[in-house]
């Protein structure tokens, strides 16, 4: 099978390119490298630093190497970048992602897009977790454009026939994240504490408490997914990525800590004007179809491993 990732330098789409490479498909990766990095790429796949945002270059490439499946993860995917310039953010996530659901139209791909679980559904109560058909209450730029091209590819469907599966991704951890990108925090806290440096934990109201609840899942369960929905097995569905386990700031520096096995400082920081309080995605769908997630001991775990390895002096 030929699979086409795009943002395929990134944490994610690195992690799903590597994945079906080793499966044994035939692998093109296009990123611009604005986040992406060289490093990132496995061995022997194709790669093309192009922005999705340059139709006439991707759509060339693209009708090329006629993928089977498109694993589409471009994308602006800070939500404070989209706050501050939310034409930009159109301008990747929904004009750069239109480029690829023509593309995908025009050579009959299947479509299979990075969406967003905690941005789109907005603040979930305590005890909640926000299922696929919970209704959408985007609170961000970044998280309008997730949703509008959503609607696009549904109507995509309707129109030209194309085949695609929307992953609703809850906050993504493992390998290779970037502790500079949105969902951050566990690549944050494992460097800083590696290095013997404080860690802060956020308000989730007031000061001192034990901050945001956010619902991690290991990148392995992403690729799981991309991986299925290649061949065909979630065609037409939106699929929330997710444990549905809630865990506060608090509690995840407390595990990352005894797994660094150093002295941690944590200092109390304010609440970030904009951070959802709790984002907690209900996983049944995913259960039902893919098997459980990984646990969050054992994802953390094999996490610090990789970044124990790349602090290491060479």
């Amino acid at each position: 099978m030929r699979v086409l990732v795009t943002g395929g330098a990134g944490f994610i789409g690195s992690h799903v390119a590597e994945a079906a490479s080793e499966a044994g498909h035939n692998v093109l990766v296009v990123d611009d490298l604005s986040t992406g990095r060289t490093e990132n790429l496995p061995p022997g796949v194709d790669f093309h630093p192009v922005d999705i945002r340059n139709r006439e270059v991707f759509r060339e490439l693209a009708l090329q190497f006629r993928p089977d499946a498109i694993s589409h993860h471009a994308a602006q995917a800070s939500v404070s970048i989209s706050v501050r310039e939310p034409g930009y953010d159109a301008e990747v996530n929904v004009l750069g992602s239109l480029n690829v659901a023509e593309v995908a139209c025009e050579v009959s791909s299947r479509l299979i897009f990075a969406s967003t679980g905690g941005a789109l559904y907005g603040e979930v109560a305590d005890g909640a977790a926000a299922g696929e058909g919970s209704p959408a209450r985007p609170l961000s730029p970044y998280a309008c454009s997730k949703a509008s091209f959503e609607l696009y590819l549904k109507a995509f469907a309707e129109t030209a026939d194309l085949n695609y599966t929307i992953l609703r991704y809850a906050n993504v951890y493992g390998p290779r994240q970037n502790p500079h990108g949105e969902a951050g925090v566990v690549a944050i806290f494992l460097r800083r504490l590696l290095r013997g440096e404080p860690i802060q934990v956020n308000a989730r109201a007031r000061l001192g408490d034990d901050g945001c609840v956010r619902d991690y899942v290991f990148v392995r369960d992403a690729v799981r997914a991309n991986l299925a929905a290649f061949e065909g097995v979630l065609e037409r569905r939106t699929i929330n990525i997710a444990t549905g386990i809630g865990t506060s700031t608090r509690m995840l520096a407390e595990k990352i800590a005894s797994l660094v096995n150093k002295p941690a400082i944590v200092r109390d920081g304010e609440h970030r004007a904009g951070d959802l309080e709790r984002s907690v995605l209900d996983p049944t769908v995913m259960t039902s179809m893919l098997g459980d997630p990984t646990p969050l001991a054992e994802g953390l775990e094999a996490t610090t491993d990789w970044f124990r390895f790349e602090s290491e002096p060479s």
